[in-house]
């Protein structure tokens, strides 16, 4: 049992086969500016000499715990809250990095926010040696956040801190069955006892690599995040909740172009249906719905893009069924000729192979 002072933040960090990328992490979180921390790391039956290089760590701040078989992410780090002491909790994978002032910079924001129970932050994309911006949005608020659950992830993992004392109200910390959309399903769960809000500039650095779940594990968390979004759905959609959940997730926010022209008016009407619903019952102010606006426009013409681009769907079909309070046209109109002479000569192409057949 741990005794001493109780730490004003709980890191909880699942570890499988991290030797050579656990040990910067770890040292960015010794490197913060607010050395108030426990950092809790769970190694998950690794088999690549990861336990023994985290119990080479002689920082106190740092405890370490071994599962006895390898469970997955969710019951290591579900082990690592059920140890918790702090009054915030901080999520970190075993491959990211945190700046120097992450904790003293979100701590310095919830007790700005008293009702908010979480806050999260942009990040950068280590990636083949270099760092570049997140996808948008890059401005963010509670409210937009909000929107964006209704679609999709919109929160990394790595950048949040959530209120200790917002967990403790959920059944469980993080759901084994949503394996790997079990950050996704937390804030679901945590959104119904308060503002989820994100700092706009980066805190974490994310690494992408070949070994990175979200790599390894597409197909599994896209299968639990729509069914995460079908929960969301079940009241406005009935029996069809799965089907539209897994429309928005691949299309909406996803970007993957539609198969054909009905699939891209099915999704216009769904997503619109879930905005009109929002905004009726949440009201936004004028500033959140610019906002709002300004990302569902966004997502809105990329899948209309790349729709077009595959030549699934014509621009005029595109304009036709745009929804109410977006301008009908592309914002970019050079990338809108571009994409749609390369839809009309891929659809010639199709038409002709199957002629040939």
């Amino acid at each position: 049992m741990t005794t001493g002072p109780v730490p004003l933040i709980s890191v909880v960090m699942a570890a499988y086969n991290g030797a050579g990328l656990i040990e910067d992490t770890i040292a960015s979180v010794l490197a913060q500016d607010c050395d108030d921390f426990e950092l809790i790391v769970v190694d998950d039956a690794s088999t690549d000499g990861t336990l023994a290089r985290l119990r080479a760590v002689t920082d106190p701040r740092v405890r370490v715990l071994a599962a006895q078989t390898n469970g997955g992410p969710v019951v290591a780090r579900n082990m690592a809250h059920a140890v918790a002491r702090g009054r915030y909790i901080v999520g970190l994978d075993q491959d990211d990095l945190c700046h120097p002032d992450r904790f003293s910079t979100q701590v310095a924001w919830l007790e700005a926010h008293p009702q908010a129970v979480l806050v999260a932050s942009a990040v950068g994309l280590l990636e083949k040696g270099r760092i570049r911006p997140a996808r948008a949005p890059f401005e963010t608020s509670p409210v937009l956040i909000d929107w964006r659950l209704q679609f999709g992830n919109p929160l990394v993992w790595s950048s949040v801190m959530i209120r200790a004392e917002a967990v403790r109200q959920l059944a469980v910390f993080e759901r084994v069955d949503r394996l790997y959309a079990e950050d996704f399903d937390l804030y679901q769960r945590l959104s119904a006892l308060g503002p989820l809000g994100r700092i706009d500039r980066p805190l974490v650095t994310y690494r992408i690599h070949p070994g990175g779940a979200s790599r390894r594990y597409t197909q599994t968390m896209d299968h639990n995040a729509t069914g995460v979004l079908a929960e969301r759905y079940a009241d406005l959609f009935g029996d069809a909740a799965h089907e539209v959940a897994h429309l928005a997730l691949v299309h909406f926010t996803g970007g993957v172009a539609v198969p054909d022209a009905a699939t891209f008016e099915r999704l216009g009407k769904v997503v619109h249906a879930v905005h009109d619903r929002f905004c009726a019952t949440r009201q936004p102010s004028l500033a959140d719905q610019a906002l709002i606006l300004g990302e569902y426009s966004r997502l809105w013409w990329r899948v209309a893009d790349a729709s077009v681009r595959a030549g699934a769907v014509s621009p005029g079909a595109i304009r036709a069924v745009c929804p109410p309070g977006l301008q009908p046209r592309h914002p970019s109109p050079r990338r809108a000729i571009g994409s749609g002479l390369v839809g009309s000569a891929r659809a010639l192409l199709s038409r002709w192979q199957a002629l040939a057949r």
